[in-house]
Protein backbone atom coordinates (compact mmCIF):
# COMPACT_ATOMS: atom_id res chain seq x y z
CA UNK A 1 0.00 0.00 0.00
CA UNK A 2 2.71 2.58 1.22
CA UNK A 3 4.48 1.23 -2.56
CA UNK A 4 0.73 2.57 -4.33
CA UNK A 5 1.07 5.29 -2.09
CA UNK A 6 4.47 6.52 -3.20
CA UNK A 7 4.13 5.66 -7.10
CA UNK A 8 0.88 8.03 -6.81
CA UNK A 9 2.54 10.79 -5.09
CA UNK A 10 5.55 10.55 -7.30
CA UNK A 11 4.31 9.63 -10.69
CA UNK A 12 3.16 13.51 -11.16
CA UNK A 13 1.12 14.43 -14.62
CA UNK A 14 4.02 16.79 -15.21
CA UNK A 15 6.57 13.88 -15.37
CA UNK A 16 4.22 11.73 -17.04
CA UNK A 17 3.86 14.69 -19.78
CA UNK A 18 7.49 15.23 -19.66
CA UNK A 19 8.22 11.43 -20.80
CA UNK A 20 5.57 11.49 -23.43
CA UNK A 21 5.62 15.02 -25.06
CA UNK A 22 5.32 15.32 -28.34
CA UNK A 23 7.80 16.66 -31.19
CA UNK A 24 11.58 16.55 -30.49
CA UNK A 25 11.39 17.10 -26.90
CA UNK A 26 9.44 13.46 -27.39
CA UNK A 27 12.50 11.65 -28.22
CA UNK A 28 14.45 13.87 -25.57
CA UNK A 29 14.37 11.20 -22.98
CA UNK A 30 15.69 8.76 -25.17
CA UNK A 31 17.85 10.58 -26.67
CA UNK A 32 19.82 10.85 -23.29
CA UNK A 33 21.50 7.63 -23.79
CA UNK A 34 21.68 7.42 -27.50
CA UNK A 35 21.02 10.85 -29.07
CA UNK A 36 21.88 9.60 -32.41
CA UNK A 37 18.23 8.79 -32.40
CA UNK A 38 17.13 12.56 -32.35
CA UNK A 39 16.33 13.56 -35.93
CA UNK A 40 15.97 10.34 -36.72
CA UNK A 41 19.20 9.62 -38.42
CA UNK A 42 21.41 6.82 -38.20
CA UNK A 43 25.06 7.22 -36.01
CA UNK A 44 28.58 6.79 -37.26
CA UNK A 45 29.65 4.01 -34.56
CA UNK A 46 30.86 4.90 -31.01
CA UNK A 47 33.46 6.61 -30.06
CA UNK A 48 36.60 5.66 -27.88
CA UNK A 49 35.67 5.83 -23.85
CA UNK A 50 38.16 5.43 -21.30
CA UNK A 51 38.67 1.89 -20.21
CA UNK A 52 35.76 0.75 -17.77
CA UNK A 53 33.14 3.40 -18.85
CA UNK A 54 30.13 2.67 -19.88
CA UNK A 55 29.55 4.34 -22.94
CA UNK A 56 26.37 6.48 -23.64
CA UNK A 57 26.61 7.33 -26.58
CA UNK A 58 26.06 10.39 -28.31
CA UNK A 59 27.36 9.36 -32.13
CA UNK A 60 26.70 11.73 -34.76
CA UNK A 61 23.20 12.08 -35.83
CA UNK A 62 21.61 13.16 -38.84
CA UNK A 63 20.19 16.75 -39.01
CA UNK A 64 17.82 18.83 -40.52
CA UNK A 65 20.28 20.20 -43.23
CA UNK A 66 23.78 18.93 -43.79
CA UNK A 67 26.02 20.92 -41.50
CA UNK A 68 28.51 23.22 -42.31
CA UNK A 69 29.93 22.75 -38.53
CA UNK A 70 30.44 20.55 -35.73
CA UNK A 71 31.70 22.50 -33.39
CA UNK A 72 31.47 26.25 -32.23
CA UNK A 73 34.04 28.12 -29.64
CA UNK A 74 32.20 31.69 -29.04
CA UNK A 75 34.86 33.87 -27.60
CA UNK A 76 32.32 36.10 -25.85
CA UNK A 77 33.52 39.88 -25.16
CA UNK A 78 31.14 40.57 -21.47
CA UNK A 79 30.23 44.33 -21.26
CA UNK A 80 29.69 45.40 -25.46
CA UNK A 81 32.96 46.28 -27.18
CA UNK A 82 32.68 49.24 -28.89
CA UNK A 83 32.43 48.90 -32.40
CA UNK A 84 33.51 52.44 -33.29
CA UNK A 85 36.82 52.59 -32.01
CA UNK A 86 37.39 48.57 -33.35
CA UNK A 87 35.89 47.96 -36.68
CA UNK A 88 33.53 50.55 -37.73
CA UNK A 89 35.23 52.98 -38.63
CA UNK A 90 32.90 56.76 -38.62
CA UNK A 91 35.60 59.59 -40.23
CA UNK A 92 32.65 61.66 -39.19
CA UNK A 93 32.32 61.49 -35.79
CA UNK A 94 36.19 62.70 -35.56
CA UNK A 95 34.77 65.47 -37.75
CA UNK A 96 32.20 66.74 -35.87
CA UNK A 97 33.81 65.76 -32.40
CA UNK A 98 32.35 67.73 -29.35
CA UNK A 99 28.76 68.53 -31.63
CA UNK A 100 25.70 67.76 -30.17
CA UNK A 101 24.16 64.42 -31.19
CA UNK A 102 21.41 65.76 -33.51
CA UNK A 103 17.98 64.41 -32.79
CA UNK A 104 17.47 63.17 -36.40
CA UNK A 105 19.62 60.41 -35.96
CA UNK A 106 18.52 59.44 -32.66
CA UNK A 107 15.03 60.09 -33.15
CA UNK A 108 14.24 59.84 -29.63
CA UNK A 109 15.06 56.14 -29.00
CA UNK A 110 15.78 55.33 -25.66
CA UNK A 111 18.58 55.91 -23.53
CA UNK A 112 20.31 54.17 -20.24
CA UNK A 113 19.32 55.41 -17.27
CA UNK A 114 23.21 56.36 -16.68
CA UNK A 115 23.01 59.23 -20.10
CA UNK A 116 18.88 60.00 -19.75
CA UNK A 117 19.72 62.84 -18.20
CA UNK A 118 22.28 64.28 -20.10
CA UNK A 119 21.63 67.94 -21.61
CA UNK A 120 23.91 67.58 -24.42
CA UNK A 121 25.06 64.05 -26.23
CA UNK A 122 28.56 65.18 -27.90
CA UNK A 123 30.49 63.11 -30.42
CA UNK A 124 33.10 60.83 -29.33
CA UNK A 125 35.66 60.63 -32.95
CA UNK A 126 37.55 57.54 -32.07
CA UNK A 127 41.28 58.03 -30.62
CA UNK A 128 42.37 55.36 -32.81
CA UNK A 129 42.71 55.29 -36.38
CA UNK A 130 41.55 52.36 -38.23
CA UNK A 131 43.09 50.72 -41.72
CA UNK A 132 41.78 48.46 -44.01
CA UNK A 133 43.44 45.23 -44.15
CA UNK A 134 43.86 42.11 -46.65
CA UNK A 135 41.90 41.45 -50.17
CA UNK A 136 38.91 41.93 -48.67
CA UNK A 137 39.49 45.58 -47.25
CA UNK A 138 38.37 45.00 -43.98
CA UNK A 139 38.58 47.97 -41.76
CA UNK A 140 40.10 47.11 -38.01
CA UNK A 141 41.40 49.23 -35.24
CA UNK A 142 45.24 49.72 -34.80
CA UNK A 143 44.70 48.75 -31.04
CA UNK A 144 43.89 45.29 -33.28
CA UNK A 145 47.17 44.51 -35.45
CA UNK A 146 47.02 40.25 -34.86
CA UNK A 147 43.54 40.49 -36.18
CA UNK A 148 43.72 42.55 -38.67
CA UNK A 149 46.16 40.70 -40.11
CA UNK A 150 43.76 37.60 -40.67
CA UNK A 151 41.06 39.86 -41.71
CA UNK A 152 40.51 38.07 -44.92
CA UNK A 153 39.69 34.61 -42.98
CA UNK A 154 36.52 36.59 -41.48
CA UNK A 155 33.36 37.77 -41.66
CA UNK A 156 32.29 40.53 -40.16
CA UNK A 157 29.03 41.89 -39.34
CA UNK A 158 28.48 45.30 -38.99
CA UNK A 159 24.72 45.36 -38.64
CA UNK A 160 24.19 43.76 -35.47
CA UNK A 161 21.11 44.44 -33.03
CA UNK A 162 18.77 43.64 -30.18
CA UNK A 163 16.30 45.20 -27.92
CA UNK A 164 18.19 44.93 -24.28
CA UNK A 165 19.99 47.90 -23.19
CA UNK A 166 21.15 46.67 -20.38
CA UNK A 167 23.90 43.96 -19.54
CA UNK A 168 21.97 40.99 -17.94
CA UNK A 169 19.23 41.20 -20.10
CA UNK A 170 21.31 41.61 -23.08
CA UNK A 171 23.84 38.81 -22.51
CA UNK A 172 20.95 36.61 -21.36
CA UNK A 173 19.12 37.20 -25.12
CA UNK A 174 22.17 36.78 -26.84
CA UNK A 175 22.92 33.40 -24.82
CA UNK A 176 19.21 32.40 -24.55
CA UNK A 177 17.35 34.24 -26.86
CA UNK A 178 14.98 35.34 -24.01
CA UNK A 179 15.94 38.43 -21.92
CA UNK A 180 14.33 36.88 -18.95
CA UNK A 181 16.34 34.06 -16.88
CA UNK A 182 15.66 31.07 -17.24
CA UNK A 183 15.80 29.69 -21.06
CA UNK A 184 18.58 26.84 -22.13
CA UNK A 185 21.44 28.52 -23.29
CA UNK A 186 23.15 28.52 -26.82
CA UNK A 187 25.26 25.41 -25.43
CA UNK A 188 22.17 23.47 -24.10
CA UNK A 189 20.47 23.53 -26.96
CA UNK A 190 23.10 22.00 -28.93
CA UNK A 191 24.16 19.58 -26.36
CA UNK A 192 20.51 18.25 -26.43
CA UNK A 193 20.35 18.14 -30.07
CA UNK A 194 23.24 16.95 -31.43
CA UNK A 195 24.79 15.61 -28.61
CA UNK A 196 28.54 15.01 -28.08
CA UNK A 197 31.14 13.22 -29.87
CA UNK A 198 33.17 12.72 -27.05
CA UNK A 199 31.94 10.75 -24.17
CA UNK A 200 34.64 11.21 -21.71
CA UNK A 201 34.15 15.19 -21.83
CA UNK A 202 30.75 17.24 -21.61
CA UNK A 203 29.27 18.79 -24.84
CA UNK A 204 29.02 22.23 -23.16
CA UNK A 205 32.19 23.56 -21.47
CA UNK A 206 32.64 27.17 -20.30
CA UNK A 207 35.75 28.74 -19.56
CA UNK A 208 36.05 32.55 -17.76
CA UNK A 209 38.61 35.52 -17.87
CA UNK A 210 38.96 39.03 -16.92
CA UNK A 211 41.77 41.75 -18.08
CA UNK A 212 40.42 43.97 -15.40
CA UNK A 213 38.69 44.71 -12.27
CA UNK A 214 35.41 46.26 -11.77
CA UNK A 215 33.30 44.80 -15.03
CA UNK A 216 29.82 43.42 -14.91
CA UNK A 217 29.52 39.91 -13.07
CA UNK A 218 28.39 37.05 -14.75
CA UNK A 219 25.84 34.20 -13.78
CA UNK A 220 26.00 30.40 -13.99
CA UNK A 221 22.64 30.39 -15.31
CA UNK A 222 23.69 32.06 -18.38
CA UNK A 223 25.01 28.41 -19.55
CA UNK A 224 22.43 26.63 -17.21
CA UNK A 225 19.91 23.95 -19.47
CA UNK A 226 16.89 25.79 -18.26
CA UNK A 227 13.82 23.52 -18.96
CA UNK A 228 16.34 21.04 -21.19
CA UNK A 229 17.41 17.74 -19.06
CA UNK A 230 19.99 19.00 -16.67
CA UNK A 231 23.08 17.01 -17.72
CA UNK A 232 23.33 20.06 -20.42
CA UNK A 233 23.95 22.38 -18.47
CA UNK A 234 27.56 23.92 -19.22
CA UNK A 235 30.45 22.75 -16.57
CA UNK A 236 32.85 25.13 -15.88
CA UNK A 237 36.87 24.74 -15.79
CA UNK A 238 37.97 26.92 -13.48
CA UNK A 239 41.85 27.86 -13.09
CA UNK A 240 43.91 26.54 -11.09
CA UNK A 241 44.78 22.67 -9.14
CA UNK A 242 40.96 21.47 -9.41
CA UNK A 243 39.31 22.89 -13.11
CA UNK A 244 36.38 21.12 -12.10
CA UNK A 245 35.07 21.63 -8.18
CA UNK A 246 34.74 17.96 -6.62
CA UNK A 247 35.85 15.54 -9.71
CA UNK A 248 38.43 14.06 -7.82
CA UNK A 249 38.15 10.64 -5.58
CA UNK A 250 38.17 11.40 -1.27
CA UNK A 251 41.34 10.21 -0.07
CA UNK A 252 40.84 6.38 0.70
CA UNK A 253 39.08 5.45 -1.70
CA UNK A 254 40.06 3.66 -4.89
CA UNK A 255 38.77 3.75 -9.15
CA UNK A 256 37.62 0.50 -8.13
CA UNK A 257 35.38 1.13 -5.18
CA UNK A 258 33.87 4.28 -7.19
CA UNK A 259 33.28 2.22 -10.61
CA UNK A 260 31.53 -0.06 -8.16
CA UNK A 261 29.65 2.40 -6.02
CA UNK A 262 28.33 3.99 -9.24
CA UNK A 263 27.50 0.42 -10.89
CA UNK A 264 25.01 0.00 -8.17
CA UNK A 265 23.97 3.39 -7.74
CA UNK A 266 22.98 3.27 -11.21
CA UNK A 267 20.70 -0.04 -10.49
CA UNK A 268 19.23 1.64 -7.65
CA UNK A 269 18.36 4.95 -10.09
CA UNK A 270 17.27 2.83 -13.04
CA UNK A 271 14.80 1.04 -10.58
CA UNK A 272 13.72 4.38 -9.46
CA UNK A 273 12.85 6.12 -12.78
CA UNK A 274 10.92 2.83 -13.63
CA UNK A 275 8.58 3.63 -10.84
CA UNK A 276 8.10 7.47 -11.19
CA UNK A 277 9.49 8.38 -14.74
CA UNK A 278 11.30 11.45 -13.73
CA UNK A 279 13.60 12.02 -16.43
CA UNK A 280 15.72 13.79 -14.45
CA UNK A 281 17.02 10.52 -12.51
CA UNK A 282 18.74 9.67 -16.03
CA UNK A 283 19.99 12.98 -16.54
CA UNK A 284 21.53 12.52 -12.69
CA UNK A 285 23.10 9.07 -14.01
CA UNK A 286 24.64 10.44 -17.16
CA UNK A 287 26.40 12.94 -14.92
CA UNK A 288 27.77 10.51 -12.46
CA UNK A 289 29.03 8.65 -15.30
CA UNK A 290 30.79 11.61 -17.30
CA UNK A 291 32.14 12.59 -13.66
CA UNK A 292 33.78 9.26 -13.10
CA UNK A 293 34.52 9.86 -17.12
CA UNK A 294 36.14 13.41 -16.22
CA UNK A 295 38.65 12.38 -13.96
CA UNK A 296 40.81 10.81 -16.66
CA UNK A 297 39.70 13.15 -19.49
CA UNK A 298 39.94 16.53 -17.59
CA UNK A 299 43.62 16.23 -16.22
CA UNK A 300 44.96 15.63 -20.00
CA UNK A 301 43.11 17.86 -21.59
CA UNK A 302 44.30 20.52 -19.09
CA UNK A 303 48.09 19.70 -19.70
CA UNK A 304 49.81 22.04 -22.17
CA UNK A 305 53.27 20.49 -21.32
CA UNK A 306 53.17 18.99 -24.59
CA UNK A 307 52.39 22.01 -26.56
CA UNK A 308 54.72 23.14 -28.88
CA UNK A 309 56.55 26.00 -28.00
CA UNK A 310 55.95 27.82 -31.67
CA UNK A 311 51.96 27.23 -30.94
CA UNK A 312 52.74 28.87 -27.49
CA UNK A 313 54.68 31.41 -29.07
CA UNK A 314 51.70 32.23 -30.67
CA UNK A 315 49.14 32.97 -28.14
CA UNK A 316 50.92 35.12 -26.48
CA UNK A 317 53.29 35.27 -23.21
CA UNK A 318 49.63 35.08 -20.85
CA UNK A 319 49.39 31.49 -22.26
CA UNK A 320 51.15 29.89 -19.10
CA UNK A 321 48.82 32.36 -16.51
CA UNK A 322 46.10 29.97 -15.78
CA UNK A 323 42.83 31.41 -16.56
CA UNK A 324 43.98 34.50 -18.97
CA UNK A 325 42.28 34.89 -22.07
CA UNK A 326 45.18 33.56 -24.03
CA UNK A 327 45.64 30.31 -21.56
CA UNK A 328 41.62 29.67 -22.17
CA UNK A 329 41.96 30.13 -26.25
CA UNK A 330 44.52 27.56 -26.54
CA UNK A 331 42.49 25.15 -24.13
CA UNK A 332 38.92 25.80 -26.33
CA UNK A 333 41.41 24.81 -29.22
CA UNK A 334 42.40 21.40 -27.37
CA UNK A 335 38.54 20.89 -26.52
CA UNK A 336 37.94 21.57 -30.27
CA UNK A 337 40.28 19.07 -31.55
CA UNK A 338 38.11 16.20 -28.64
CA UNK A 339 35.54 17.48 -30.70
CA UNK A 340 33.66 19.03 -27.82
CA UNK A 341 30.06 20.24 -29.48
CA UNK A 342 30.22 24.06 -27.74
CA UNK A 343 32.91 25.80 -26.17
CA UNK A 344 31.98 29.13 -24.27
CA UNK A 345 34.26 31.66 -23.45
CA UNK A 346 33.27 34.76 -21.25
CA UNK A 347 36.02 37.33 -21.20
CA UNK A 348 34.66 40.48 -18.41
CA UNK A 349 36.34 44.37 -19.29
CA UNK A 350 34.48 45.61 -21.46
CA UNK A 351 31.82 47.87 -19.94
CA UNK A 352 33.62 51.01 -20.69
CA UNK A 353 31.30 54.17 -19.49
CA UNK A 354 34.76 56.59 -18.84
CA UNK A 355 38.32 56.08 -19.36
CA UNK A 356 37.58 53.96 -22.99
CA UNK A 357 40.53 55.45 -24.53
CA UNK A 358 42.99 53.75 -21.59
CA UNK A 359 40.68 50.81 -20.72
CA UNK A 360 39.96 50.07 -24.47
CA UNK A 361 44.19 49.40 -24.56
CA UNK A 362 43.98 46.58 -21.97
CA UNK A 363 41.03 44.56 -23.15
CA UNK A 364 42.72 44.96 -26.67
CA UNK A 365 45.98 43.89 -25.74
CA UNK A 366 44.46 40.90 -24.10
CA UNK A 367 42.29 39.62 -26.94
CA UNK A 368 44.06 40.36 -29.95
CA UNK A 369 46.97 37.83 -30.31
CA UNK A 370 45.15 34.79 -28.78
CA UNK A 371 41.90 35.05 -30.67
CA UNK A 372 44.15 35.68 -33.82
CA UNK A 373 46.11 32.93 -32.72
CA UNK A 374 43.28 30.78 -32.08
CA UNK A 375 42.02 31.02 -36.07
CA UNK A 376 45.14 30.26 -37.70
CA UNK A 377 45.99 27.60 -34.73
CA UNK A 378 42.64 25.78 -35.92
CA UNK A 379 43.13 26.13 -39.85
CA UNK A 380 46.74 24.68 -39.40
CA UNK A 381 45.11 21.53 -38.37
CA UNK A 382 42.34 21.52 -40.56
CA UNK A 383 39.70 22.15 -37.67
CA UNK A 384 38.99 26.02 -38.91
CA UNK A 385 37.09 24.21 -41.63
CA UNK A 386 34.21 22.53 -39.50
CA UNK A 387 34.63 24.83 -36.32
CA UNK A 388 32.44 28.41 -36.09
CA UNK A 389 34.27 30.65 -34.52
CA UNK A 390 32.51 34.01 -32.92
CA UNK A 391 33.79 37.10 -31.31
CA UNK A 392 31.73 39.57 -29.98
CA UNK A 393 29.56 41.28 -27.11
CA UNK A 394 25.83 41.54 -25.83
CA UNK A 395 25.38 45.05 -27.89
CA UNK A 396 27.42 48.34 -29.16
CA UNK A 397 28.77 51.57 -27.43
CA UNK A 398 27.18 55.10 -27.89
CA UNK A 399 28.69 57.54 -30.84
CA UNK A 400 28.40 60.39 -28.12
CA UNK A 401 30.43 60.52 -24.94
CA UNK A 402 28.64 59.46 -21.48
CA UNK A 403 29.76 62.40 -19.02
CA UNK A 404 32.55 64.98 -19.62
CA UNK A 405 34.29 64.87 -23.31
CA UNK A 406 37.69 66.31 -23.01
CA UNK A 407 40.48 66.15 -25.34
CA UNK A 408 42.05 63.14 -23.77
CA UNK A 409 39.17 61.06 -22.26
CA UNK A 410 36.00 60.09 -23.17
CA UNK A 411 33.49 57.21 -22.22
CA UNK A 412 30.06 55.42 -24.39
CA UNK A 413 27.05 54.04 -22.96
CA UNK A 414 25.44 51.10 -23.91
CA UNK A 415 23.78 50.90 -27.51
CA UNK A 416 21.66 48.15 -29.08
CA UNK A 417 20.64 49.65 -32.30
CA UNK A 418 24.29 48.43 -33.66
CA UNK A 419 27.49 46.65 -33.04
CA UNK A 420 29.84 44.32 -34.82
CA UNK A 421 30.78 40.49 -34.54
CA UNK A 422 33.12 38.88 -36.74
CA UNK A 423 33.39 34.86 -37.12
CA UNK A 424 35.38 32.56 -38.84
CA UNK A 425 35.20 29.04 -40.06
CA UNK A 426 32.54 26.32 -39.69
CA UNK A 427 30.72 27.32 -43.80
CA UNK A 428 30.46 31.54 -43.16
CA UNK A 429 32.25 33.06 -45.52
CA UNK A 430 35.45 34.58 -45.23
CA UNK A 431 36.58 37.93 -46.02
CA UNK A 432 33.35 39.74 -46.17
CA UNK A 433 31.88 42.16 -44.27
CA UNK A 434 27.85 42.33 -44.46
CA UNK A 435 25.49 45.40 -43.30
CA UNK A 436 26.42 48.93 -42.78
CA UNK A 437 25.15 51.63 -40.15
CA UNK A 438 25.19 55.25 -40.96
CA UNK A 439 27.63 57.64 -40.94
CA UNK A 440 27.03 58.18 -37.15
CA UNK A 441 27.47 54.65 -36.47
CA UNK A 442 23.96 55.17 -34.27
CA UNK A 443 21.65 53.16 -36.81
CA UNK A 444 22.06 50.12 -38.84
CA UNK A 445 21.09 51.54 -43.05
CA UNK A 446 21.68 48.27 -44.83
CA UNK A 447 21.01 44.39 -43.82
CA UNK A 448 19.86 44.29 -40.03
CA UNK A 449 21.01 41.05 -38.49
CA UNK A 450 19.08 40.34 -35.32
CA UNK A 451 20.02 38.63 -32.62
CA UNK A 452 17.59 35.97 -33.19
CA UNK A 453 18.78 36.28 -36.88
CA UNK A 454 22.30 35.80 -35.56
CA UNK A 455 21.16 32.11 -33.32
CA UNK A 456 19.43 31.00 -36.48
CA UNK A 457 22.15 30.94 -38.56
CA UNK A 458 23.99 29.51 -36.16
CA UNK A 459 21.68 26.84 -35.82
CA UNK A 460 21.93 26.44 -39.65
CA UNK A 461 25.39 25.95 -40.16
CA UNK A 462 25.31 22.80 -37.27
CA UNK A 463 22.71 21.43 -39.56
CA UNK A 464 19.53 22.46 -37.30
CA UNK A 465 16.37 24.44 -39.12
CA UNK A 466 15.73 26.64 -35.73
CA UNK A 467 11.80 26.29 -36.77
CA UNK A 468 11.91 22.99 -36.18
CA UNK A 469 14.07 22.40 -33.15
CA UNK A 470 11.41 22.76 -30.30
CA UNK A 471 11.05 21.61 -27.06
CA UNK A 472 7.66 21.05 -25.29
CA UNK A 473 7.77 22.50 -21.29
CA UNK A 474 4.58 23.18 -19.46
CA UNK A 475 2.10 23.06 -22.63
CA UNK A 476 4.46 25.42 -24.77
CA UNK A 477 6.86 23.97 -27.79
CA UNK A 478 9.66 26.39 -26.94
CA UNK A 479 12.83 27.29 -29.47
CA UNK A 480 16.05 29.23 -29.26
CA UNK A 481 14.89 31.93 -31.41
CA UNK A 482 11.32 31.91 -29.87
CA UNK A 483 8.95 32.78 -32.75
CA UNK A 484 11.00 34.72 -34.34
CA UNK A 485 14.55 35.23 -36.29
CA UNK A 486 16.04 33.86 -40.14
CA UNK A 487 18.50 32.16 -41.57
CA UNK A 488 21.09 34.89 -42.91
CA UNK A 489 21.52 33.04 -46.26
CA UNK A 490 24.26 36.00 -47.40
CA UNK A 491 26.81 34.79 -44.79
CA UNK A 492 27.38 31.25 -46.00
CA UNK A 493 30.06 30.04 -47.79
Amino acid sequence: MKALEDLKYNATRRHFLSAASLGIGSVALGALLDPARLFGGPGQGPVAVAPGARPTGPIYPATHVVPRAKRVIYLFQSGGPSQLDLFDDKPLLRTMNGEDLPASIRMGQRLTGMTAHQKQFPLAGSHFSMARHGQSGATVSELLPHIGSIADKLCFVKSMHTEAINHDPAVTFVQTGSQQAGRPSIGSWLSYGLGSDNSNLPAFIVLLSRARQGDQPLYSRLWGSGFLPSQHQGVQFRRGKDPVLYLGDPDGLSADTRRHMLDTFRQLEEEQHARVLDPEINARIAQYEMAYRMQTSVPEVMDFTNEPQSVLDMYGPEVKTPGSYAANCLLARRLAERDVRFIQLYHQGWDQHGNLPKDIRIMTKSVDQPSAALVKDLEQRGLLEDTLVIWGGEFGRTNYSQGKLTKENYGRDHHPRSFTVWMAGGGIKTGFSYGETDEFGYNVVRDPVHVHDFQATLLHLLGIEHEQFTFKHQGRRYRLTDVHGHVVKALLA
